[in-house]
C-alpha cells in the first residue's frame, strides 16, 4: 500500500512529499505526470492505493495542454485551463473509483478552490467573512460603471481561475474620478499581458483599460480593497495551512506593495510579533477564521487560507483558498499542536496515517 502522487516531475512538491513519505516509514510513492494524465494516459493505481493530486506546476507541457498553445508567461487561458483541469479531475476520480484505490481529497473542492466567484460565495453563505464583491464585469467600462455605483474607490481585480497573483490587479480611482493607478505584476507587451516577477504600476487611463479589457474574456472577480494592518512598516497578510480541520502552520507574507506573494518580492515577516500584535484572543479568532473557511471543502484533508489582517488588527477577511497552499519549505507546525516540529507534507502524511487504520507504516520516526 503506497501513495500515487499526479504531479510534475522537478517539482519541489512531488519531492517534500515523497520525503514525507519515507520519514514516516512509507514506501517511496509513484508519480504519475500531469502531462500523461492530460494526454489521457491512466492513474494506474492499485487496490488500496492512496492517490494524491498535486499542482500541474511549471511545466510548459502541462500548461500547453490545459489552456492550449502559448508561451507558459502568458496571463490568459484560465476559462480554458480550468474547463479542462476539471475534465481532468472527473478523469482521475472515475480511474481511481474504478481501480479500488481511494483519492486523499475532493476534485469537486479542487475545481471550486480554482474558481474564485463559487469559492467566494461558498465561503460568504457560510458566515465567513470575506471582502465584499461587485457583481461580475466585463470589461473596464463596466468595471468603472460598477464602482460608481457601489462607491468604491480601492478594489482587487482578480482572474476568475488564476492563480499565484497572475494578472490580479490592485486598481485605485482618484476622488476626482479622472486619476487611476493599477498595481500589478501582469506586463503588458503587443501579445498581451505576460507574468513577470516584477510588480509594476500603470498610471494612465489607456493603460489600465487595455489591461483590464485584455483579462476580461476569462473573467473576472472583483472586491472591494480592504486594507491591510502592517509590522514593521510593511502590510502583511498570513498564509495558514489546515489539516484534517485544525490550523497546523501559518507564515507572514510582508510586503511594501499591495502584493504579498513571496515570489513576487514579498518577505516572510515574524510571525510572533504578529501574534504579540493581535493577543491571544485575536490569534484564536483568526485560527478560528481559517478553520471556518477550510471547513467549507469538507472532503480537502489540506486548505491554505490566505487571511486578510484588516488595519487596526481586529477585523479579518478571507482572500484566497489555495488546493495546493503547502509549500512553505522549512516551516514546522505550531507548537503543541498536532504538527509540531513537522513540516506541512509530514504532517499530512500523518494525519493521513491516523484517519485510515489499516495502512501500517513499516517504521515511524
Amino acid at each position: 500500500m503506497r501513495f500515487v502522487v499526479i504531479g510534475t516531475p522537478g517539482d519541489r512538491r512531488p519531492a517534500l512529499f515523497a520525503a514525507a513519505c519515507r520519514a514516516s516509514g512509507l514506501p517511496e510513492p509513484r508519480l504519475i505526470p500531469w502531462s500523461d494524465v492530460l494526454r489521457g494516459g491512466g492513474v494506474g493505481a492499485v487496490p488500496g492505493d492512496l492517490v494524491r493530486i498535486d499542482s500541474p506546476g511549471e511545466d510548459p507541457e502541462a500548461d500547453a495542454l490545459l489552456r492550449g498553445p502559448g508561451h507558459p508567461a502568458r496571463v490568459g487561458g484560465g476559462a480554458a485551463w480550468h474547463r479542462a483541469f476539471t475534465a481532468a479531475l472527473e478523469r482521475i476520480d472515475g480511474s481511481v473509483r474504478r481501480a479500488g484505490a481511494r483519492l486523499v481529497g475532493d476534485v469537486e473542492d479542487i475545481a471550486a478552490m480554482f474558481d474564485k466567484r463559487r469559492s467566494h460565495a461558498r465561503l460568504r453563505v457560510a458566515g465567513v467573512p470575506v471582502p465584499p464583491a461587485l457583481p461580475p464585469v466585463e470589461g473596464y467600462a463596466e468595471l468603472r460603471a460598477r464602482m460608481d455605483e457601489a462607491e468604491e474607490r480601492r478594489v482587487f481585480v482578480k482572474p476568475a481561475h488564476g492563480s499565484s497573483a497572475s494578472g490580479v490587479v490592485a486598481l485605485q480611482i482618484a476622488p476626482d474620478g479622472r486619476r487611476v493607478r493599477a498595481v500589478t505584476s501582469a506586463a503588458m507587451t503587443p501579445e498581451g499581458p505576460f507574468n513577470s516577477l516584477r510588480v509594476r504600476t500603470y498610471a494612465t487611463e489607456r493603460e489600465v483599460a487595455a489591461l483590464i479589457d485584455a483579462l476580461a474574456p476569462d473573467g473576472l472577480h472583483v472586491e472591494r480593497w480592504l486594507p491591510k494592518a502592517a509590522v514593521g512598516g510593511r502590510v502583511f497578510d498570513l498564509r495558514v495551512v489546515v489539516i484534517g480541520g485544525e490550523p497546523t502552520h501559518a507564515v507572514v507574507r510582508t510586503s511594501r506593495s499591495p502584493m504579498t506573494n513571496l515570489h513576487l518580492g514579498g518577505a516572510r515577516g515574524d510571525l510572533d510579533a504578529v501574534r504579540r500584535a493581535l493577543g491571544e484572543d485575536g490569534w484564536t479568532r483568526a485560527l478560528d477564521v481559517c478553520a471556518r473557511a477550510a471547513a467549507c471543502f469538507p472532503g480537502s484533508l489540506m486548505v491554505g487560507v490566505d487571511l486578510l489582517v484588516c488595519m487596526g488588527m481586529k477585523r479579518f477577511a478571507v482572500c484566497e483558498v489555495n488546493a495546493f497552499g503547502d509549500l512553505l519549505p522549512g516551516l514546522t507546525g505550531f507548537a503543541d499542536g498536532p504538527a509540531e516540529g513537522l513540516d506541512t507534507y509530514t504532517a499530512q502524511v500523518r494525519a493521513t496515517l491516523s484517519a485510515s487504520p489499516e495502512i501500517v507504516p513499516a517504521c515511524t520516526t
